[in-house]
């Protein structure tokens, strides 16, 4: 078992006294030692963050300084695009964190989306997370829960998931062979791209009547009775890792902050890690301003806007009204309300990270929308035609903007950064039904979604076994 007693090689501070574990709460705000294994407040139950002593870290004084790195292949700073700014979490001495090459993601200026969304050609990126190792955002956080693990000495790690934490989970255990992954799915909730990685990688899926809102619940009991490392986005040390798509998204735009940030949310761990890194960075002077935030439910899946939106909720620096939360979900329980959407990743009614999204929307004088699935599967047909395929849910923030755009809130000369969490083939099934003309596929995938014509479809032409033939259909079509 490696200890937190090791010291910080660029700081000579053991990393105990510079690193805790704290409560989010103002009111509360009790601290827990780093070795310990917390997924809330003993004394308030609300959720928790890794914080840090900043007086006692040598923090860079610009952010230019993360530019231009150079060394040894080997180093984590050089492999990996999270630990790249291991400086701005610093909770594990840099030559014991974890890495499988996680967060050499691009951020893509995309011209055409840009006419799509309604902005000027050259104020739209897309943060494309596909670029990971297993194909979404999720590799980013856990190698920083990864870390944690692997300091505790456990054996074995544990997720609920709609598909990209179990295929994160999965890919990491495997990789490094240190612990056993175990992973619980809903039924027929999660698509086969991202079924088969958790199943290629040797995971022990659990596959329970319900959905995801009733695997987390399980997976949380479960954790609990039999000592397993739970790594959902409940656990502080997942949004540590998180954060640094920020700082990639700065880093790419010469660290000018942009305007908005759009982002899908579905658990609500992306929008709060964001909101946490831009905070942070704010307080130490390393930025002049805080973008504004855009989270964007799907209408199946849409606690957050019913919430936030219609009903006012908001975090009220600390005081965020819980008992009406707590309400809100007993509600849905008792009416059978379930989350319904294409877009899986994001098929969630009680996201874990409900309030520090609550905090980051304050932080970042954030906004919050949904849209349908006939919007996201447009919007997503549109990211692909520019050449970055992304999964449905990822296409929620070019939707959301989109709206946003429309709505006059984003305005035409604003720079938007949309994220798009996931690759194109963790949901092969979406995309083929939404270009084919196979009826039954896309009544059975689609329609039954609320979806009822692909706007953007690119069908493939069928044409008889015959050269001239063959020829004709190339010239008709191009």
């Amino acid at each position: 078992m490696i200890s937190f007693e090791e010291p910080l090689v660029a700081c000579g501070v053991a990393v105990k006294d510079i690193a805790f574990q704290s409560c989010i709460s103002p009111s509360c705000g009790k601290k827990y030692a780093l070795d310990e294994i917390h997924l809330e407040c003993e004394d308030c139950g609300q959720l928790l963050d890794i914080a840090y002593d900043w007086d006692q870290l040598e923090v860079p004084s610009t952010l230019h300084a993360f530019d231009g790195l150079t060394g040894s292949p080997q180093d984590p700073r050089i492999r990996s695009g999270v630990w790249r700014f291991h400086s701005l979490l610093p909770f594990a001495p840099l030559d014991r964190v974890v890495t499988i090459g996680e967060g050499q993601t691009l951020l893509q200026q995309a011209q055409s989306v840009a006419r799509y969304v309604g902005l000027q050609e050259d104020g739209l990126y897309l943060q494309y997370e596909g670029m990971n190792p297993s194909g979404s955002f999720k590799d980013n956080g856990m190698a920083a829960a990864f870390t944690h693990a692997a300091h505790l000495g456990v054996s074995r790690a544990a997720c609920a998931s709609t598909g990209n934490t179990s295929a994160s989970l999965a890919a990491f255990c495997a990789v490094t062979r240190q612990m056993k992954a175990i992973i619980f799915i809903g039924s027929g909730k999660i698509s086969f791209g991202k079924l088969s990685q958790a199943l290629d990688y040797g995971a022990l899926t659990v596959q329970i009547a319900g959905d995801f809102d009733d695997a987390m619940r399980r997976v949380r009991e479960v954790a609990s009775r039999l000592g397993i490392y739970l790594v959902n986005s409940v656990n502080p040390f997942r949004l540590e890792g998180q954060k640094t798509v920020m700082f990639r998204v700065l880093q790419a735009l010469a660290w000018e902050v942009p305007d908005w940030i759009v982002v899908p949310g579905g658990n609500l761990g992306n929008s709060s890690a964001f909101g946490k890194a831009f905070a942070e960075l704010y307080a130490l002077g390393l930025i002049d301003r805080i973008p504004r935030l855009a989270v964007i439910n799907a209408a199946g899946a849409n606690t957050l806007y019913r919430l936030y939106e219609e009903q006012g909720l908001r975090w009220n620096q600390g005081d965020p009204q819980r008992e009406r939360v707590e309400g809100y979900y007993t509600q849905m329980e008792e009416t059978g309300q379930r989350a319904a959407t294409v877009a899986s990743a994001i098929e969630i009614n009680q996201p874990v990270n409900f309030y520090k999204c609550l905090r980051a929307l304050e932080t970042c004088d954030g906004v919050v929308r949904e849209v349908s699935d006939q919007e996201i599967l447009d919007a997503k047909a549109q990211v692909g035609a520019g050449g970055l395929g992304c999964e449905p849910a990822s296409a929620a923030s070019v939707a959301g903007a989109r709206k946003l755009r429309q709505e006059g809130v984003i305005a035409a000369g604003d720079r938007v950064v949309c994220v798009l969490t996931g690759h194109l083939l963790k949901d092969p099934d979406a995309t083929v039904a939404y270009h084919t003309d196979n009826a039954e596929m896309f009544q059975r995938v689609l329609a039954s979604r609320g979806v009822e014509h692909a706007s953007f479809a690119n069908r493939a032409v069928v044409v008889p076994n015959d050269l001239e033939k063959i020829v004709e259909a190339i010239e008709k079509n191009i």
